[in-house]
């Protein structure tokens, strides 16, 4: 046992798909170890330095940022962000004193990760995706384990250090989801989309597209949830005019929502796919094509492939996307096959095998590491 309460930094942001896995992954260790203490680094400017306050928790930011698919004089400065953030990530190293660091993805992970990994802190990354990362990919070769969510994943980082864990999700949600589906068993039709928070054009683009479809279909529910930089855009839409479309910016009871829906329509971010597969959701993914390395269609295929999801490619889902969804409300059978082989892929408590995992990486008094080391 050590001597003093465990300390952990945990390194997530950038997306939620990265900063809601960290929050949980922390939230379990506060749970087995209710006195731990936790700091978290981030990147300034990003989503994490408000989502992880609002969550309970300490953060530092890093001036870091990743290059610029496209020409940009913005990646000029992204050596001199590394080489700074990597002499603020030893100072906080040297002062919090972890004894684990933890990563799940973002710009700040790579310099906190290698800089603990230099000074012999133990270190664990949270690979999310079927299609590991760069960053990750780096890290992975650093790091002393790496638990991931998909099988096949040594041919990204060393076999010897994966253990497949699943990805975390919001276990106490998604619980909620399945009481309420219990006290209604008789439900109307229903096609929840999710664009996510920001919302997903192509997506929103097949619903407007798609309201003689939608308008000759009275008893299908729609819950269209266009993201709140499209709200002004759609509102006005006549689909959106139409009596069984429920068209919103944010889904506020996300629990009510998944569970009265038929069908999902999402894109295929690691937390989505992991929810629906907890929840055995019927679902046609739509991957984004704008993500790195095209992870969301890796991502997709790894259910396609099992038949527990069906995929529509972004550049096919304004003239698909909607045709196909009534094709699947009209084969029970084949939503069927979908739920069971979905259920079939899921890690029910994920998060508290990383948590065990973590937990197993702290030094005992004998073998603790001098993080003042030089890096």
């Amino acid at each position: 046992m050590l001597p003093r309460p465990p300390r952990f930094i945990i390194s997530g942001g950038g997306t939620g798909g990265h900063i809601f896995p960290a929050i949980a992954i922390a939230d379990e260790l506060r749970r087995l170890h209710p006195d731990a203490e936790f700091l978290f680094v981030g990147a300034k400017g990003r989503m994490e330095m408000t989502k992880v306050p609002a969550a309970g928790y300490r953060i530092e930011g890093l001036w870091i940022s990743g290059l610029k698919r496209a020409f940009s004089l913005d990646n000029l400065s992204v050596p001199v962000k590394v080489l700074t953030s990597l002499f603020r990530c030893r100072t906080i190293l040297r002062q919090f004193r972890p004894d684990v660091v933890v990563g799940t993805g973002g710009y700040a992970g790579a310099p906190i990760l290698y800089a603990a990994a230099r000074m012999g802190i133990p270190t664990l990354i949270q690979e999310p995706n079927a299609f590991a990362g760069l960053a990750n990919k780096w890290l992975g070769r650093r790091v002393d384990k790496v638990c991931v969510a998909f099988a096949g994943m040594a041919k990204f980082f060393p076999a010897h250090k994966l253990i497949i864990t699943g990805n975390p999700v919001r276990e106490q949600l998604l619980d909620r989801v399945k009481q309420l589906e219990a006290r209604q068993p008789e439900r109307e039709l229903t096609v929840l989309l999710m664009g996510g928070s920001g919302g997903a054009r192509s997506l929103n683009e097949a619903m407007a597209a798609s309201t003689e479809l939608i308008r000759a279909r009275p008893q299908v529910q729609w819950i269209w949830q266009c993201g709140a930089s499209y709200l002004t855009t759609y509102a006005g839409s006549t689909t959106a005019a139409l009596e069984n479309v429920h068209l919103s910016a944010f889904l506020d009871k996300m629990d009510e929502a998944y569970a009265s829906a038929t069908v999902v329509i999402a894109r295929a971010g690691s937390t989505t796919i992991a929810e629906i597969e907890y929840l055995g959701k019927p679902t046609i993914l739509v991957p984004s094509p704008w993500v790195a390395e095209d992870h969301q269609t890796k991502n997709a295929e790894a259910l396609t492939k099992e038949k527990a999801a069906i995929l529509v490619p972004d550049q096919r889902v304004k003239d698909d996307l909607v045709p196909r969804v009534l094709q699947l409300l009209d084969d029970p059978q084949e939503r069927d096959r979908l739920s069971r082989n979905a259920r079939a892929l899921a890690h029910p408590g994920a998060v508290t095998r990383i948590a065990e995992e973590v937990l197993q990486l702290i030094p005992t008094p004998t073998s603790q590491t001098d993080v003042h080391a030089v890096v």
